[in-house]
């Protein structure tokens, strides 16, 4: 079996999952569908970009599939690696961000990629990274130990070693460095990943992706009908501030797109559609809100509960 990366592969597997996605988060909302909005990139490539928008479980959903290249890498691209300033390149990937409408149901993310410089050198460099997280708004350990548990066992047939790692590196990666907090409950982050040759790295970031809707829907049809009122949406949009204060500030995703001259409606399609920002602001103590910051977001060995 060929170890040479096969980026028909990987984009027809991308193509695949993005599909797939979409038509869970449907059948899950019931009421709405995701409107497609193809679009193609003048420095080279294009991808398809889906939203859905005020259903009646999914606030918002964006599901993103693109395919780009370039003859030269963005800042962002080479900070780690500068030997590859200058190469022609190529990314491949999923991504996407949804919303939810009743506050006990939690925003999710999730994101698989791949990336290769120097395609047609003789010796190209290639990576798969990407990973799933959860940021819940009212915390429950089922909810959360359901999400890790899927998560562990989706990359266990890889060895017993990925999980532990790749849950600290999300738990370090979605920290909000200026708050000191993190952004949710974790989930598996990796990047920079070809040690296992291109097969086996490749299957690895198939089990990833597919790991997604087992890990969230389970999750969405257990709280998508909790009774919720002006209390809960207001801690919902003012916790979606620091959602947006991550995807802005310190996420390497929407930097590199916006660096490489994405489309930047495609790359900010993370944003939630509401959002509130209170000057100051801390929940009182002893309360579901407050328990939202002592008990959950902080590392915690969830797949063990």
């Amino acid at each position: 079996m060929s170890t040479a990366p096969d980026l028909s592969a990987v984009k027809a597997y991308l193509l695949d999952l993005q599909d797939r996605i979409c038509r869970a988060l449907e059948s899950e909302d019931g009421s709405a569908v995701f409107a497609e909005d193809p679009w193609t990139r003048a420095e080279g490539g294009g991808g398809r970009s889906r939203v859905m928008a005020d259903g009646s479980v999914f606030e918002k959903a964006g599901v993103g599939f693109s395919h780009v290249f370039g003859t030269q890498l963005p800042p962002s691209a080479t900070a780690h690696r500068p030997e590859l300033a200058g190469k022609p390149w190529q990314a491949l990937g999923v991504s996407l961000v949804i919303h939810p409408r009743n506050p006990y149901v939690p925003t999710s993310h999730a994101n698989v990629r791949f990336f290769i410089a120097d395609p047609d050198g003789p010796n190209p460099v290639w990576w798969f990274g990407g990973g799933f997280d959860l940021t819940p708004y009212y915390g429950f350990e089922d909810d959360c130990a359901h999400w890790h548990r899927t998560a562990r066992d989706a990359v266990a047939p890889f060895g017993d070693d990925l999980y532990p790692k790749w849950k600290k590196w999300c738990d370090d990666y979605f920290f909000l460095k200026h708050r000191g907090e993190p952004r949710g409950i974790g989930g598996l982050f990796f990047d920079d990943f070809n040690a296992l040759g291109f097969e086996s790295c490749f299957a690895v970031f198939r089990a990833v992706g597919n790991a997604f809707i087992p890990s969230y829907q389970p999750i969405v049809a257990h709280r998508k009908a909790a009774p919720y009122g002006e209390r809960e949406r207001d801690w919902q949009l003012y916790r979606r501030g620091r959602y947006v204060e991550f995807n802005l500030v310190w996420d390497r995703g929407t930097h590199f797109g916006l660096q490489s001259g994405g489309r930047t409606e495609s790359i900010l399609m993370s944003l939630p559609p509401l959002v509130s920002f209170k000057y100051n602001y801390s929940p009182e103590p002893g309360t579901e809100e407050a328990r939202l910051h002592t008990d959950f977001l902080r590392p915690r060995d969830w797949a063990a509960l």
